[in-house]
Parts: structure tokens; C-alpha cells; sequence
């Protein structure tokens, strides 16, 4: 069966597909500034037959219009080798990120689903409308491939009702809706069900930490999430690239009031300009944490206001499952910023967690056991699988 998942942005498209069951991608790519003249294609093939062998990769610059071009480009090479036509692909996965309350698990597209997953445009605006033009064009593209959604949210949907709800009127719950959705959930998954194999403990109490240019935390036991840093939207908790995490609500009456915000620049002053942009200028780990070693007084307050933010989530976690077995660092920031590690990991004897620095500092491959000698509970890096997680859950729900 062959599994193609798909992740539409807003200009961009990411894809791998998977000759299921191997779980190893037979390709993947990245479509980027779809819309401009100048728009960039990243393709890769791997050998299933030899693990171990670099890629085969393609580079290139054209003109997008927009993505049904983009996606059209993409089938062309596929078809250089690695499929005969579109009507190959038996499925298509796509990456949702909001499903609200309505969806619990992966879901097989239809016009009931497409619009509900319309409907919720208001709660995601920067990602749902992007998600969903990925599947109206995917269903042009491949006409025959049945069609299923992921949702980010999903994996949230097991929080108990009370760290789900807000303390406001109920009816803003029961006829808005208004209540903590948290997002990066099939990477929580994912990363939560490997610390858990790799422990040997099914019911291990983790705390999964996923810092990207967006950020999160999730309290895992058994599998389920019981608790999550981002809420409504994905700009709560954490401090993000660009995104300020936490924030006291009287601060957005201050800027809409006394200081004459609209809440359009409200929006995009907490979403596009706060955060490690906000305090440094920058929001990639990599500019600021050249400026720190330059000695640079903005970016080693960035460090430790971000790293402060993670730790308070340990603690308050750690309480949420009653004891902590492991922590997990994934994604781009938590896999390969060992700074943010050490940060983190500081002055955190009273839960168990001694990091051993050596290891912290190597660069190898896969999953990695930070832990000291002396560490209670795991301090593990787990690199996580998006598109893997969305591919499984696929097939097992056409299986």
C-alpha cells in the first residue's frame, strides 16, 4: 500500500511517502514559497534496500502559482522512479491541526468532515485554511486515493474536563467552545509511545518536551495526555521563536485600551513578533546562541527566560502524574540545541534528573539516554516522526 502524507502550509508543502508496512519513507520533499517566481523543490529518494546509503537528491527553483502546481510537480517526480501515475497512491494523509472536539482520532475524508474542518477556520486561521486547500487539491491530484485527516488535537482529546476548561461563564464553553485544545499531538504521540518501549514501562509517566520554532509540553501516562501547554490556540505556554507563550490577559486589555492596538496588530504582535524574536531579534536557536557566546546580554536573558518557562512545566507536570519516570526532548530545538538541555536540566535534583554532559554534548544519531548515573528518572532525545505517526495511524485505520 502506498501511504503518501502530506502537510500543506500556508506557501508550502512537505510530503514523504511510505511503501507500507516498511516504515521507512521511499521519498520525501519540501515544496517552499509557493505563489512567488522563485519557489524551491527538495526531493529525496532513499534505498530501501540499504539503509545505511545516503539519499539520492534533486534541487531546484521554478515558478509556483500556487500549490495545485506545487503538488502537480511533486507527482512529476514521483514518477521519475518511484511511481508509474497518481493512481499508485492508494492513500492520502494529511496533517490537520485542528479538529476541535469533533475529532478523537485519525478520519476518513468526506464532505462532512471537510466542512467541519472548515468551520473551524476561526480557531486555526494560520493553519486550517492551509490544511485544507491540501486536501481539496490532493483530491484533484489523486482522484482515486482514499483521503484521511490527522488532527493535531487529537491526541489532546483524552485531558480530563478539568484541565481542559477555563475558569469563564460556562456558556462559553457550551455554545463557543471555548476551552484548552492543545496542538503537536501526533508529535507527542509518536515520541511518548518510543520513550515508553525504549523504557519497557507502558504505563510511564513522561513528560514530552517538543521545541521548534512553535513549542509545547505534554504530561503522558499510559499513552494518554493528561495535561498540555498550549491551550485554545498554539500560543499559549511556552516561549516560541515568535510566539510570546503565557501571557497575563490583562496585558492584551492594556494594548487594546490605553495603547490603541487593534486586535489585528494584537495578533500579529503575539503570534509573528514576541518570543525569542521579541526579546533577541532573531528566532532561529542557532543566531542566538552565537550572540550568547559573543557575549550578547539580550540573547543569555532569552536563554534563561526560555529555559525557565520549560522547567516551571516540569514541575507542574511532574504533580499532574504523580512522579516522573522520563523526560523527552524532540524536535528541531530539543534534538540539537544541547544549551537548552543543559538550561533546562539545571537545579533539577529534586525530581531525579541528573544529565550527564558528555552525552549531552555528543552528536550521534536515533534515540539518546542523557542520563547521568545518578538520574531517577530518564533524560531521553527522541527525534520525532510526523509523518511516520500520520502513516501508521493511516493504516491502521483502513487495515
Amino acid at each position: 500500500m502506498n501511504i503518501f502524507v502530506l502537510n500543506s502550509g500556508s506557501s508550502s508543502i512537505k510530503y514523504q511517502l511510505f511503501r507500507w508496512p516498511n516504515e521507512r519513507p521511499a521519498c520525501s520533499g519540501l515544496v517552499e514559497r509557493i505563489g512567488s517566481g522563485q519557489a524551491t523543490i527538495t526531493h529525496k529518494v532513499f534505498d530501501l534496500q540499504a539503509p545505511d546509503a545516503p539519499p539520492r537528491e534533486q534541487h531546484r527553483t521554478l515558478v509556483l502559482p500556487d500549490h495545485e502546481a506545487g503538488l502537480h510537480e511533486v507527482v512529476r517526480l514521483l514518477s521519475g522512479g518511484i511511481i508509474a501515475s497518481p493512481a499508485e497512491i492508494d492513500v492520502v494523509g494529511h496533517r490537520v491541526v485542528h479538529g476541535g472536539e469533533s475529532f478523537t482520532a485519525a478520519t476518513r475524508i468526506d464532505a462532512a468532515v471537510k466542512a467541519e474542518i472548515k468551520r473551524l477556520f476561526g480557531l486555526a486561521p494560520l493553519h486550517n485554511p492551509a490544511n485544507y486547500l491540501g486536501i481539496e487539491v490532493a483530491e484533484r491530484v489523486f482522484p482515486q486515493a482514499r483521503q484521511v485527516a490527522v488532527f493535531d488535537t487529537a491526541f489532546h482529546q483524552t485531558l480530563p474536563e478539568y484541565a481542559f476548561r477555563y475558569a469563564l461563564p460556562t456558556a462559553l464553553y457550551t455554545e463557543q467552545r471555548i476551552r484548552k485544545y492543545g496542538f503537536h499531538g501526533t508529535s507527542h504521540q509518536y515520541v511518548a509511545a518510543r520513550a515508553a518501549a525504549h523504557l519497557g514501562q507502558p504505563d510511564a509517566r513522561l513528560i514530552t518536551i517538543h521545541l521548534g520554532n512553535g513549542c509545547s509540553m505534554a504530561a503522558v501516562r499510559g499513552g494518554r495526555s493528561l495535561d498540555t501547554s498550549m491551550g485554545f490556540s498554539p500560543l499559549a505556554g511556552l516561549v516560541m521563536g515568535t510566539r510570546s507563550g503565557d501571557l497575563d490577559p490583562s496585558v492584551l486589555l492594556h494594548l487594546l485600551g490605553p495603547l490603541g492596538y487593534t486586535p489585528e496588530q494584537v495578533g500579529t504582535l503575539l503570534n509573528k513578533e514576541s518570543g525569542m524574536m521579541g526579546l533577541t531579534g532573531s528566532n532561529d536557536m542557532r543566531d542566538i546562541s552565537a550572540a550568547l557566546a559573543a557575549g550578547d546580554a539580550r540573547a543569555a536573558l532569552a536563554y534563561d527566560l526560555y529555559a525557565y518557562r520549560i522547567r516551571q512545566y516540569i514541575g507542574a507536570y511532574a504533580a499532574v502524574l504523580n512522579g516522573l519516570d522520563a523526560i523527552v526532548f524532540t524536535a528541531g530545538v530539543g534534538e540539537n540545541d544541547a544549551l537548552v538541555r543543559t538550561r533546562v536540566c539545571q537545579h533539577m535534583e529534586f525530581l531525579g534528573l541528573q544529565l550527564d554532559e558528555a552525552k549531552n554534548q555528543a552528536r550521534t544519531p536515533g534515540l539518546r539516554d542523557l542520563s547521568g548515573p545518578a538520574s531517577r528518572a530518564r533524560i531521553l532525545v527522541i527525534p520525532t516522526d510526523e509523518e511516520l505517526e500520520i502513516a501508521r495511524q493511516c493504516a491502521e485505520l483502513l487495515a
